[in-house]
């Protein structure tokens, strides 16, 4: 593959890290992430997985080192691992280092030996709870043995696995030690993300649910000795060895903690809009060049300059106790 200039941004920030969402529909309706009654996308809107591969390599071409794959649940769009498949040329002829996704895992029974066959070294598996109750409550639809089923199978399968979880006030804070000590047993990583104000039309509060990880932290630090560590992963999160067991912990705090200053990533929908910040309307329109030519040369022309306009960093702010920066659309619709 001939190279393409690298993609720097207006803050000299260069863009190696590309998320795709391969679909807004998803098998779960998480009680922060979609209302119940989702209107889902025209199909003929979404980009066809022809266009997705095309789309992916020609980011690849121009410097993106790292592909994560979302939904919605991505592993619910038809023939998907044609595109894992598609996407195996670009490790093997190391244009690309890391092919990833992040899944809500009750597919992974199915997908994880294919996903490890196509390259895919490890995954991330949302998971908030491991109550059968409280999961049932909080997925809306969603079945934990079917989760715990692909967990299983991940791991059988030699995939890394590291388990994503919304900090939830007064619904997961109970679980803190519970979550620690299962993912330990497993081997698993844990990252815990604070609740973003995404898709708020009313449906929910926000400020209701939100659980600084300034507090999870503190109340980790009263039982094991915590380490920072200076590792990235390639996005936002920040870590903590516990010492006693040597295990990982990550914190997103998009809201405690702004994490703008080393951001090299955008995010692609599933429609082909290229969003340049998770915590900005802006956007730009990539599937009309796509569509427009066989030639990538205007797609890549579209591309630099949507780069141009990335900002410097986001609005989410609950500081003041209003939840600032709120975006109108849906996590499931940006991707997460």
């Amino acid at each position: 593959m001939t190279q393409a200039a690298p993609l720097i941004d207006p803050f000299a920030r260069a863009i190696t890290y590309l998320r795709v969402s391969v679909t807004d529909r998803c098998d779960f309706r998480c009680v922060y992430c979609m209302s119940e009654n989702m209107q889902f996308l025209p199909k003929k809107e979404l980009l066809t997985l022809e266009e997705l591969d095309r789309m992916c390599s020609t980011f690849i071409r121009m410097g993106v080192r790292k592909l994560r794959i979302t939904g919605g649940e991505p592993l619910v769009r038809r023939d998907i691992m044609t595109f894992f498949q598609g996407m195996t040329r670009h490790l093997e002829s190391g244009d690309l280092q890391e092919l990833t996704l992040t899944t809500n895992g009750s597919q992974l029974a199915r997908f994880a030996e294919p996903l490890a066959a196509a390259g895919v070294k490890r995954i991330n598996i949302s998971l908030d709870t491991i109550d059968e109750k409280k999961f049932a409550e909080i997925t809306r639809w969603g079945r934990l043995k079917q989760v715990m089923d692909g967990i299983d199978a991940a791991l059988a399968a030699g995939l890394k696995v590291k388990i994503n979880a919304v900090a939830l006030k007064n619904f997961n804070e109970d679980e803190l030690f519970t979550l620690q000590e299962w993912c330990l047993d497993r081997g698993m990583d844990l990252t815990f993300i604070e609740v973003m104000p995404m898709g708020d039309l009313g449906n929910e509060d926000r400020l209701d649910q939100y659980w600084s990880l300034k507090d999870l932290r503190a109340r980790l630090a009263e039982r094991f000795t915590l380490t920072d560590l200076a590792e990235r992963t390639g996005g936002p999160a920040r870590y903590v060895q516990l010492n006693e067991t040597g295990q990982k912990i990550g914190f997103i705090t998009p809201l405690s903690h702004n994490f703008c200053e080393s951001c090299n990533r955008v995010r692609l929908t599933c429609t082909g809009q290229l969003y340049m910040c998770l915590g900005q309307e802006d956007m730009v329109d990539l599937r009309a060049p796509l569509r427009a030519s066989e030639d990538d040369a205007l797609l890549e022309e579209r591309i630099r300059a949507a780069i141009g306009q990335k900002p410097k960093g986001h609005d989410f702010d609950y500081s003041r106790q209003v939840a600032d920066g709120q975006m109108s659309r849906h996590m499931s619709h940006t991707g997460g």
